[in-house]
């Protein structure tokens, strides 16, 4: 049967608006600052792979694998984005796929935003690059501590930071901490284990086909165009198979469900594509495929503006991409 995804991240109503607010001006902060600083380690060459590996993880996040009871999880992206582009650049990138979530795709409270922009793009990036570095420290340069260092990255990621949506649920008066941390760190415990997979996955694949895109910051070109057209047509085609997704609730819809607070999720106050669903599309499935195609252009292309912004403000000399 096929399903359009379910929605993935914390919905207006979720958490109070204090903490909301507070949420929303250390995200503002810690992008402001990832703006500053990504200069210093952007590559031109990593400029189109901003976009490219943008679009990938929001096609991505489309496709919700089944974990266990009923319950499904879905992509994070923060520790490959890490690994490929450093912390910098993938705070933004993760900040331009949870915001077009939000905007455009009503995934994600507009208020609740902040938080979600807090939880993933800053606590996940944070969380990988801390983990990742630690263990090429201990690899000492060995080949496996590539995908040993991105498997541990990308599990710890989404462990920490639904620990912090607990901590958030319980500041909000949502739900007890010493219910709320169990029930979020446990079920994504098992979610991590699909993401560091995944990560592992993706991983490999670019050691056996492009190794050089392993090390981030290098401003050497990165082999021609070919390359970015050939990663935005993977994107592009994980969102034309987004239907197969599984339909079963998230990690976190999952645990507002089984503690009761569920109910407490608002309806966005506007919706352009909400659910995921094209509207006006009779075919639920090609609905979804349309929405997930517009959602990876979209993100690509902003992802793309940004890296670009960025490059053009600190005036570096232009590369052939």
């Amino acid at each position: 049967m096929l399903n359009s995804p379910a929605y993935m991240h914390v919905p207006d109503g979720f958490l109070s608006v204090p903490v909301s607010i507070v949420l929303w001006v250390v995200s503002i902060a810690a992008v402001g600052y990832a703006l500053m600083r990504v200069n210093k380690d952007l590559g031109e060459r990593q400029v189109p792979m901003m976009g490219v590996l943008a679009a990938c993880i929001f096609a991505g996040q489309m496709l919700n694998f089944s974990v266990t009871g009923g319950t499904s999880g879905h992509l994070l992206g923060a520790a490959l984005a890490t690994i490929l582009l450093g912390p910098w650049a993938g705070v933004l990138v993760l900040t331009c796929v949870v915001s077009v979530q939000a905007l455009i795709f009503q995934d994600g409270g507009l208020l609740a935003l902040g938080g979600n922009i807090f939880n993933m793009a800053v606590i996940g990036v944070t969380v990988s690059y801390a983990v990742y570095r630690v263990v090429q420290k201990i690899a000492a340069g060995r080949p496996w501590g590539t995908f040993v260092g991105g498997l541990a990255a990308a599990w710890f990621s989404i462990v920490i930071a639904s620990l912090a949506a607990a901590l958030e649920l319980a500041l909000s008066g949502t739900s007890p901490a010493n219910v709320a941390v169990p029930a979020m760190g446990g079920i994504h415990m098992l979610i991590g284990i699909g993401e560091a997979l995944i990560t592992a996955g993706a991983l490999a694949f670019l050691s056996a086909t492009r190794r050089d895109l392993l090390k981030p910051g290098d401003a050497t070109p990165a082999g021609g165009r070919l390359a970015w057209v050939i990663g935005l047509l993977i994107a592009l085609g994980l969102a034309v198979i987004s239907p197969i997704a599984s339909s079963n609730p998230d990690g976190l819809e999952w645990v507002a469900e089984q503690l009761g607070f569920l109910q407490n999720a608002a309806e966005p106050t506007f919706t352009i594509i909400p659910d995921y669903v094209m509207p006006g599309v009779s075919s639920e499935a090609l609905a979804t495929i349309i929405a997930g195609v517009v959602g990876t252009l979209i993100v690509f292309g902003v992802a793309l503006l940004v890296a670009y912004l960025r490059r053009s403000h600190s005036g570096a000399p232009e590369q052939q991409a």
